[in-house]
Formats: C-alpha cells, sequence, structure tokens
C-alpha cells in the first residue's frame, strides 16, 4: 500500500461542506464524490450507471431542474462552474454513498468512502443528542405551563377569596336601615 493513499486525511469539514439537504435527506452530489475520491464525475457517473441495480432510488437519484436551481442557489458558483453542468447530477443518500464503495475499488475510493460512512454516523448521533435536548425542552416547557396554569388558579383562588372577605367586610360595615326599637 502506497505511503500516500494510506494516509488519506480529508478534513471533516470539507465534507460536511458537500453534504447538502435535498427532498429532506442528506445527500452527497457525484461530482463532490468525485473529487474526494481522485476521480472523474464521468467515471463515477458510468461506473453507477453500469450498476444501477445496485443504487434504488431511495440511494441515489437525480435532481430535476427546479432541484438543481435550489441546490446551485445554496452556494456561489462561477458561471465556469455552472456550465460544467451539463446533466443533472446524482445526489447520493448515506446509504448510497456506502454502495458506491463497491463498484469504485481504488484503494483511496475505500478509505474516503469509509471516512465519508464515519462523518454522517456522527452526524447522526449528534442529531440523536440534539433529539433528546429538543425533547427535555419540549418536556420543561409543558412543565412550565403546567405549572403556569396552576398559579394562574392560585390566583383564582386569591380573587375569589379577596372578593368574598370585601364582600363581608361590606356587609358587616354597612348602613343599616329600618325600624330600631328602642331596647337597642
Amino acid at each position: 500500500m502506497s505511503e500516500s493513499i494510506h494516509n488519506i486525511a480529508i478534513p471533516d469539514d470539507v465534507v460536511m461542506s458537500k453534504i447538502y439537504v435535498i427532498r429532506n435527506v442528506k445527500v452527497m452530489i457525484d461530482r463532490d464524490l468525485a473529487e474526494l475520491y481522485g476521480v472523474e464525475t464521468k467515471y463515477l457517473k458510468r461506473q453507477v450507471k453500469r450498476n444501477i441495480i445496485r443504487f434504488p432510488e431511495d440511494f441515489m437519484f437525480a435532481l430535476s431542474e427546479h432541484e438543481l436551481k435550489e441546490w446551485r442557489s445554496q452556494f456561489v458558483t462561477s458561471n465556469e462552474d455552472k456550465m460544467g453542468l451539463r446533466y443533472a447530477p446524482f445526489a447520493f443518500t448515506e446509504d448510497g454513498v456506502a454502495q458506491l464503495s463497491t463498484v469504485l475499488s481504488s484503494e483511496r475510493a475505500i478509505k474516503v468512502n469509509i471516512q465519508i460512512i464515519r462523518l454522517f454516523s456522527k452526524m447522526r448521533r449528534h442529531m440523536l443528542t440534539q433529539k433528546d435536548i429538543l425533547y427535555k425542552l419540549v418536556e420543561l416547557e409543558r412543565n412550565d405551563i403546567e405549572h403556569d396554569k396552576k398559579i394562574e388558579l392560585i390566583f383564582e383562588y386569591l380573587n375569589q377569596l379577596e372578593k368574598a372577605k370585601q364582600q363581608e367586610s361590606e356587609q358587616k360595615n354597612r348602613i343599616k336601615i329600618g325600624f330600631i326599637s328602642p331596647k337597642e
């Protein structure tokens, strides 16, 4: 194994910058993957097309014109960059990226693929952690709302008690009218 292939290290932030959300799914675009794998985009696409049975729609899909425009709007592209996209790119889900290692057999592709899969797993773990935090926040908010309702009820009872005391006080201090017998 050559030393350069053995020590492939692409920073996680570089890989993460190439992950987009399209159709509410995290995906990577064919040309970005080709760049990471050190192959030409047309080679990657050719290998996928030759093994298309390995890539069902939940693994990979071609971007529609609308999706392509929206994807381009997520970052600034030069005219040269836009012109290089004559065909709609393929978008690979996490499963599709994992499947790419079966059709791209170079050592670099395998090493980079392992790194990408680890990064997807790390992102999923972070999402689960965030989900737990969000759940706890919702629970705290629910408890807070319940406490607010209880406090409102206490204030309502206090207001009723205050009104009752005021009515009782008014009843005691009212001016008595009518006949007063001399015995009183």
